[in-house]
């Protein structure tokens, strides 16, 4: 499996931070946006995704990158891809290298893999200082994903408010990036705290944003206010 590393990225919605892409096969084909409405098949990122097979390392290259990185050094891996290992499964090998090159770093990421084996993977690396972000793919998925632990986010309507709650009434903020000027993940850092008490809620988006829209309005209502 190849990943591309970059240093500083140029992307105005993460900010100048070291971020990573996966190579496609890491993504689950459960995943309802698969090869469909993912953001991530926007052309400027699937141009980049779709050239990690050249442009990419190896694992042990990634992690000596990540290993570089200076102490407390915020950094985000997967603006496109999964964790380690093909489709639903994940390489508890792999993410444990991740894992340990982030030690006195703060990585954070996402993951659409969803079996109890995966979520276990993925609890183990957040204990760990990796953080894992468990991803909903509507407001009503969040309920069911809650008891995971796992720091959640959910994709939510376009015209869904700043905050709001989950059919169950857990609270969601919209992601910042996407309510305020200036805003990017090297300055809010909200999905790099696994502690942190809210969902965060992103609105579709995207070259398909209208189809993404649909799927995540298959949970009614959306709490307003």
């Amino acid at each position: 499996m190849k990943y591309h590393f970059i240093k500083k990225s140029a992307n105005s919605k993460t900010g100048p931070i070291p971020v990573t892409y996966s190579q496609r096969e890491t993504c689950p084909p459960s995943c309802p946006h698969y090869r469909s409405d993912c953001y991530a098949e926007d052309f400027y990122t699937s141009m980049a995704w779709n050239k990690v097979p050249q442009r990419g390392g190896n694992l042990a290259q990634l992690c000596e990158s990540i290993a570089a990185l200076p102490a407390g050094q915020l950094w985000r891996h997967n603006v496109a891809g999964d964790l380690p290992g093909e489709g639903e499964s994940v390489d508890p090998a792999a993410l444990g290298e991740i894992v340990k090159a982030n030690i006195g770093r703060r990585g954070f990421t996402y993951t659409h893999k969803k079996s109890l084996d995966a979520i276990e993977w993925a609890q183990q690396a957040t204990a760990w200082g990796f953080t894992v972000n468990l991803s909903a793919d509507d407001a009503g998925e969040a309920d069911l994903l809650a008891d995971s632990g796992l720091p959640l986010t959910c994709i939510v309507p376009m015209d869904t408010p700043e905050k709001t709650t989950t059919p169950n009434g857990l609270p969601i903020v919209i992601c910042p990036a996407q309510t305020r000027d200036n805003v990017s993940c090297s300055t809010c850092q909200l999905c790099q705290r696994a502690d942190r008490a809210v969902i965060i809620g992103f609105r579709a988006h995207g070259s398909r944003a209208r189809v993404t829209d649909a799927k995540a309005r298959r949970v009614i209502p959306i709490l307003k206010g």
